[in-house]
């Protein structure tokens, strides 16, 4: 279980501008990661932001290094089923990759048909529609259903807001090739049963989530970015999913639901320009929940590696492996 007195004591030990490393060239700043390049190889920083409403609402500790721990034990899982761009992980937050060119569409593999957002299944159901990027819904379901076998429904990849789109669409407008993105489609339902399998195991249900993939130099197709983290993916608890569909309520979750929440009742989080802290203990809340889903995830025990500044620890690690 997560030690929470010592997420309290690094409340300010957190990276959230990852801009200023110095003897790598910065690239890009995301929401979560920042890219750097260096010696033709891709340098992910995972931050500690947390992101929602297409903002940054709060800086949760740990959160960098468990994103990219649990992407590398993932990628380690599904090996056999497709290469990544993973090559190091010379520091908790920071993943080498090897250059990839990623292709302009979101992959979404769903195993039930729930959400809230304007791009989700249920959403959009609840509203009438049922051919769903491209892919036709029967009458009669309800939220938080199982489909009889997963769905893909991918979007677009956008700065702002990324939008629904259809297999069709992808082809036709020349986003991914048809005989490429069969490939994709193939290894993303195998990415998404393999998740499946191990989150069962541990008595998780992995919900939906979403992969990028694209070409390296070689025109191999492979995944990078993250795979199957709490940010990626909506995970439920396994055991109490039945009673509680059968019921109809909510199920179990384990993401930052209670979060977004706590910023929709104390503020407009799309539309005011500044947005109130998040409470101490809803911050030290969702860091234990990153570590917990975890440790119980992947059997390992989290490294918090909290004895010196995150900032320095990472400039270290960075000079130390690019000398090497």
């Amino acid at each position: 279980m997560a030690n929470h007195d010592l997420i309290a004591q690094n409340l300010k030990n957190t990276l959230t501008d990852a801009g200023s490393f110095t003897g790598v060239n910065h690239v890009y700043k995301g929401k979560v990661r920042d890219m750097y390049e260096k010696d033709g190889k891709k340098i992910f920083i995972t931050t500690d932001r947390q992101s929602a409403f297409d903002r940054v609402l709060a800086a949760v500790p740990f959160k960098g290094a468990v994103l990219n721990q649990f992407s590398e034990f993932w990628f380690n899982q599904i090996e056999d089923i497709i290469p990544n761009h993973m090559i190091a992980l010379p520091d908790p937050n920071v993943m080498v990759a090897k250059p990839v060119k990623i292709f302009p569409v979101e992959v979404v593999v769903r195993g039930y048909i729930t959400g809230t957002t304007s791009t989700s299944a249920w959403t959009n159901y609840e509203k009438g529609e049922r051919l769903f990027c491209g892919v036709q819904l029967p009458e009669g379901i309800v939220k938080n259903q199982k489909f009889d076998e997963p769905i893909i429904t991918p979007t677009t990849k956008d700065e702002e807001h990324d939008e629904k789109i259809s297999r069709e669409e992808i082809i036709a407008q020349g986003l991914v090739p048809e005989e490429k993105y069969e490939i994709i489609e193939k290894a993303a339902l195998a990415i998404f049963k393999r998740g499946q399998e191990i989150a069962a195991e541990k008595g998780f249900i992995l919900v939906d989530t979403k992969y990028e993939f694209g070409e390296d130099e070689d025109g191999n197709i492979i995944i990078a970015d993250e795979v199957h983290t709490p940010d990626s993916s909506r995970f439920w608890v396994a055991d109490s999913y039945e009673e509680r569909f059968a019921a109809g309520q909510e199920p179990e979750s384990f993401d930052k639901e209670f979060l977004r929440l706590w910023f929709k009742e104390n503020c407009d989080p799309y539309n005011d320009e500044t947005l109130p802290e998040a409470p101490e203990e809803l911050i030290i809340k969702l860091s234990g929940k990153y570590i917990d889903i975890y440790e119980t995830i992947t059997g390992q025990e989290f490294n918090y590696d909290a004895d010196k500044n995150v900032v320095e620890r990472i400039q270290e690690n960075l000079d130390s492996y690019f000398s090497s």
